[in-house]
């Protein structure tokens, strides 16, 4: 079990970078290629405990009684060799048992294709509607260069992780939510819905319904992967974003354009807002820029030869973006 870091400013408040290790999460990784009992039997090579199977589902129960599921996925293209690892409730601590799962999967034979994606889930329980406000704008404001950092393919954007609503976010700025009941109508659209799992709305990159139907934030975005680096980036990635929102006063939601030219440079500096900084999470940084142009230490260039490779600390010029960004 994770415990919270005391980690606080001169006020004494606790910062993004020590609560996003505090917050729990799940994910959820589809995959094709090898059948979901042999998905079990892989789970099983690093979590230990015992094999069932229920239905059309394979569970492997870890001697502590957690469970990771394997189940069926119809959207995914082989169903007979194909499944969806759900992880039971993980916390921070728990990312290096994440990747080996991930790495044994990969060596029993399961890969990734364009029909697979992850999908990221975040305990929803800490959040009030001005904390969800917030991730939502600032996800919004960020979400075109979210979303070539990731890569996002074309037929997931139109389908399965869908950008944030237009009238959601007039909605949200218009009303201006100060209870969950009244975000919960926001996003519906309509008052005294009743949640329910396959509800439209879910195929969002960030999907609320997830909130208000099982209690927790599910971010969408995340194509299919089996590499474990890049699976630790999404989950660092995704803490971050959830505790920034939890600890920021108030966020715009003003969309910013995407630049191709700085787009590396950019994402460094919203790296640097969410607090992904330093050697903890030079990994991260790398994998969620390696798909931007430009340069991640010069927004207009290397001033001169000299000056190699990209800073570890943020420059003056980043801070200031990053206060920019928020």
């Amino acid at each position: 079990m994770c415990v919270l870091v005391t980690n606080t400013n001169l006020d004494g408040e606790t910062t993004a970078p020590a609560l996003m290790k505090a917050l729990r999460f799940g994910i959820e990784l589809e995959t094709v290629g090898v059948a979901r009992q042999a998905l079990a039997c892989a789970i099983q090579s690093v979590v230990g405990g015992a094999i069932s199977q229920s239905g059309g589902e394979w569970h492997t129960t870890t001697p502590d009684g957690c469970i990771w599921k394997v189940v069926r996925d119809g959207s995914l293209s082989d169903s007979s060799n194909s499944g969806e690892i759900v992880s039971p409730v993980l916390d921070y601590a728990d990312i290096e048992v994440l990747q080996r799962v991930v790495r044994a999967l990969r060596a029993a034979g399961a890969r990734t294709d364009s029909s697979t994606g992850i999908h990221i889930h975040v305990d929803g329980r800490r959040f009030d509607a001005a904390s969800v406000t917030n991730l939502v704008r600032f996800v919004h404001k960020q979400e075109r260069l979210l979303e070539h950092a990731l890569g996002v393919s074309s037929n997931r954007l139109e389908q399965y992780c869908q950008s944030i609503d237009a009238r959601f976010i007039e909605q949200l700025e218009a009303r201006r939510p100060k209870t969950m009941q009244e975000l919960r109508e926001v996003w519906y659209g309509r008052a005294n819905v009743a949640p329910e799992r396959y509800h439209g709305s879910r195929y969002r990159g960030l999907n609320l319904n997830s909130l208000f139907f099982r209690g927790t934030i599910e971010f969408r975005y995340f194509n299919g992967t089996l590499h474990a680096g890049e699976v630790k980036a999404y989950v660092q990635l995704v803490l971050a974003l959830a505790a920034n929102a939890l600890t920021s006063k108030a966020a715009s939601s003003k969309r910013r354009d995407f630049t191709p030219a700085t787009a590396k440079y950019d994402f460094r500096v919203v790296m640097i807002r969410l607090g992904l900084i330093g050697d903890e999470f030079k990994t991260a940084r790398l994998h969620l820029t390696k798909k931007l142009a430009g340069s991640a230490a010069w927004k207009r260039g290397r001033p001169d030869r000299s000056a190699a490779g990209a800073p570890s600390a943020p420059t003056s010029e980043e801070v200031d973006d990053a206060r920019a960004a928020a």
